[in-house]
């Protein structure tokens, strides 16, 4: 299969825009066009050849090489095809994006996903704050899509979230699912403080350590809840631990809130 390989030379000194390179916007184009392109970095324009090693040819499959702690906006808007990232990424990794599949080797920055509507996205090591969050002055965090982090969540993760799905492989920072709307967050690792802040809808669920919810949140007790097993199947085919975790129980406790915001969203600690 065509792939379009972008190997960074240095890490470079200021943020560097990536948002004008994914398959659909490059489709067709040969190493030299595409070394060609303009990027911003900082202030100005730089082309794509003045920082990698452009080769092969255009089409479904990018990878990028190198240091990528500040290569920003990678993926941004990507409708199909695929993106891999072998090492680190900046922030807003897959900012808008439609469809496709993003894979990055390494952890990424802040505001990963934000605004996801669709595609899958994996993370193999650490995802900074704000994971599939809203942008400063939006309300709509993450409307649709899977991403899976296989490390640390950083604060915030799912703020202002309404659709989609987020798999922690690790822990989470404080403040997991605040202004949540919608969708589902769950976390293998312990969770950090005030989970739920202000949620109104949505479900956080914890397979590790139980969650420590606030005081504005109500202990709806242990209690069955069936929907479980069919969420755990919808996991099987995933690229990812919750794959084949096991929960011989669909015993749970459930606390629902955050009823300070007149919410409906629920914490629930699923132990095995």
């Amino acid at each position: 299969m065509t792939e379009l390989v972008l190997r960074l030379r240095a890490a470079p000194a200021f943020r560097l825009d990536l948002s004008l390179l994914t398959p659909e916007r490059l489709a067709g184009q040969t190493a030299d066009a595409v070394a060609r392109l303009p990027l911003a970095y900082g202030r100005r324009s730089v082309p794509v050849g003045e920082w990698f090693d452009v080769r092969g040819t255009a089409g479904p499959r990018i990878l990028i090489e190198g240091d990528g702690v500040r290569l920003d906006r990678i993926g941004a808007g990507m409708q199909d095809g695929q993106i891999r990232v072998e090492g680190g990424a900046g922030a807003y990794l897959g900012i808008g994006m439609r469809g496709g599949r993003i894979d990055v080797s390494g952890s990424v920055d802040a505001y990963a996903a934000s605004g996801l509507v669709g595609g899958l996205m994996r993370i193999g090591g650490d995802a900074g704050d704000y994971l599939g969050a809203a942008l400063p002055g939006e309300h709509r965090g993450m409307r649709g899509g899977v991403v899976i982090v296989g490390g640390r969540v950083g604060d915030r993760a799912g703020d202002h979230m309404r659709r989609g799905l987020i798999l922690a492989e690790g822990a989470c920072g404080d403040y997991c699912g605040s202004r949540m709307q919608g969708g589902t967050i769950a976390a293998l690792g312990a969770c950090g403080a005030r989970p739920g802040f202000a949620m109104r809808r949505g479900s956080l669920v914890f397979a590790g350590p139980p969650p420590s919810p606030g005081p504005t949140f109500n202990d709806a007790g242990e209690l069955p809840l069936g929907f479980l097993v069919l969420l755990a199947r919808s996991w099987k085919e995933l690229p990812s631990r919750f794959a084949s975790l096991s929960r011989p129980s669909i015993r749970v406790r459930r606390w629902v809130g955050d009823l300070a915001f007149a919410g409906q969203g629920e914490l629930i600690h699923w132990p095995g």
